[in-house]
C-alpha cells in the first residue's frame, strides 16, 4: 500500500551536512556555537565553566575568583594601553590576584584564603587608640619604618619578621593590628584558626604553605594571626595532641623560619591572651614580643572624655571615674560608658510606656548623662581582665621587648 511506503525526506543538502557534522562532533549546533562565541568574547566571565585555549570547558568553582580578577586586570590594561600609558604601568596593573600554582587544588586553597584579605583600609589611625604609647613606638620601629625607609633596614638591620602582641583581653591588640594595616598600606591577611584548619587530611599544612606564598606574592604584606595560642600551643609527648595538629604547627614554624631568608617584606603579626601557652620555637620566631597592658589613668580619662562628653550644665566626675576604674580594660571602660548612657534612656522609655505609643516624629530626645548615672554604671560593671595582670608582667619581664632610652 502507498501508506506503508517511507515518506520522502524534505532535508536540503545543507541541512543534512549540518546534521552530519553535529552528530559526529565536527561542528557545534548553531545555538551552542553562538553561546560559546559569547563566552569567548566575554573572556570567561560566566557561571558554569571556563573556556580554555583548546576550546574545552571545565568547572569554574575552583577558578572563579582567579579568572574574574585576571579578566578585570586585563580589561584595565587594555584601557590604559589605549590611553598610551607607559609599558611599566601596564605591567604593574597586570599583577594577578593569585600566583601561578601548579594544580587546581592549590589554586582553590589560595582562593579560600584570598577571602581573608581585608579589602581597603581598616581606617584605624594611631591617634584613635588612646594610650599604649610604648606599643605604638615598638610597632612603628618593627613594621612601619622598614616599609618607609627600606634603605636603612638591610644586612644586620633587616626588619623583624615576627611580632607578638600579648596582654589581657580587651586592651586593644586587634586595634593595633588594624592601625598597622592602615598606616603601612600593606596587604592585610586577617587569619584565624578556621582559615587554616581543614577536615581533610593534609589540607591544613597546604593552607599554611599557600598562605605564605600569597603573602610573598602580594608583598609588602602583613599576616595577622589572631588568638595564635589556638593554632600553635606547646608541643610534647605528654600532651594529648593529634597528629594533624602537630603537622600544622610544624609547617607554620618552617614557613616562618623561611621568612628570614627572603627579601620580601612579609610580617607576621600575632596576638594572644595566653602567651605562656605558646611553643618555645614559636616564641623564638616572634622576635618582637610587645605587652599591651591595661590602660593607664591618662588613657582612661581620654576614653571617658571621648565616650561620655560633658553636656551643657552637667559636668561628669572624670576624676572619680579614673580612680574607680583601676584594673579595667579598654573594653570594660566602653561597657561602663554604655551602661551610663542607658540610664537616661531607661527613664525615658518608662515614661513612654505609661503614655502609650506615639508617632516617631513626636518622640522626645534623650536627656544627658548625669553623675548619678555614672555611679550606677560603675556598680553594675566589673572588670574582667585584672586577675592575671601580675602574670603578664612576669612574662613581659622574661620574654618581652622593652624600650631602651
Amino acid at each position: 500500500m502507498a501508506d506503508d511506503k517511507p515518506s520522502l525526506t524534505r532535508w536540503t543538502f545543507q541541512d543534512f551536512k549540518l546534521f552530519y557534522d553535529v552528530k559526529f562532533g565536527r561542528k557545534k549546533e548553531p545555538e551552542q556555537q553562538k553561546q560559546a562565541d559569547i563566552r569567548e568574547v566575554s573572556n570567561g566571565q560566566h557561571s558554569t565553566g571556563v573556556i580554555q585555549d583548546n576550546g574545552n570547558t571545565k568547572s569554574s568553582s575552583d577558578m572563579a575568583v582567579y579568572e574574574q580578577h585576571r579578566n578585570k586586570e586585563m580589561n584595565n590594561a587594555r584601557k590604559h594601553i589605549n590611553g598610551a600609558l607607559p609599558d611599566e604601568s601596564v605591567e604593574r596593573m597586570q599583577i594577578p590576584l593569585l600566583p601561578a600554582f601548579e594544580s587546581v587544588e592549590t589554586r582553590a586553597l589560595a582562593e579560600s584564603l584570598s577571602r581573608d584579605i581585608i579589602r581597603g583600609s581598616p581606617d584605624v589611625k594611631w591617634e584613635s587608640i588612646k594610650g599604649l604609647e610604648k606599643c605604638k613606638r615598638l610597632l612603628k620601629e618593627a613594621v612601619v619604618m622598614p616599609i618607609k625607609y627600606p634603605k636603612y633596614f638591610t644586612g644586620l638591620l633587616s626588619p623583624w619578621k615576627g611580632i607578638l602582641l600579648f596582654g589581657p583581653p580587651g586592651t586593644g591588640k586587634t586595634m593595633l593590628a588594624k592601625a598597622v594595616a592602615t598606616e603601612c598600606k600593606t596587604t592585610f591577611f586577617n587569619i584565624s584558626a578556621s582559615s587554616v584548619v581543614s577536615k581533610w587530611r593534609g589540607d591544613s599544612e597546604k593552607l599554611i604553605k599557600v598562605l605564605f606564598e600569597l603573602a610573598r606574592h602580594h608583598a609588602p604584606s602583613t599576616i595577622f594571626l589572631d588568638e595564635i595560642d589556638a593554632i600553635i600551643s606547646q608541643r610534647g609527648e605528654g600532651r594529648s595532641e593529634h597528629e594533624a595538629s602537630r603537622r600544622l604547627k610544624t609547617e607554620l614554624l618552617i614557613q616562618m623560619d623561611g621568612l628570614t631568608k627572603t627579601d620580601e617584606l612579609v610580617f607576621v603579626l600575632a596576638a594572644t591572651n595566653l602567651p605562656w601557652e605558646l611553643d618555645a620555637a614559636m616564641l623564638r620566631r616572634l622576635e618582637k614580643r610587645i605587652l599591651v597592658p591595661l590602660p593607664e589613668p591618662e588613657a582612661r580619662r581620654s576614653m571617658f572624655e571621648e565616650l561620655l562628653p560633658s553636656s551643657q550644665g552637667v559636668e561628669l566626675p572624670y576624676e572619680i571615674l579614673v580612680e574607680k576604674t583601676e584594673g579595667y580594660s579598654g573594653s570594660d571602660i566602653r561597657l561602663v560608658c554604655k551602661e551610663a548612657a542607658m540610664q537616661p534612656l531607661r527613664r525615658l522609655v518608662a515614661i513612654l510606656e505609661e503614655k502609650g505609643d506615639a508617632p516617631e516624629e513626636e518622640l522626645p530626645g534623650v536627656c544627658p548623662v548625669r553623675p548619678e548615672d555614672v555611679e550606677t554604671a560603675l556598680r553594675n560593671t566589673r572588670p574582667s581582665a585584672h586577675l592575671d595582670a601580675n602574670r603578664y608582667d612576669k612574662f613581659n619581664a622574661d620574654y618581652g621587648s622593652q624600650i631602651l632610652h
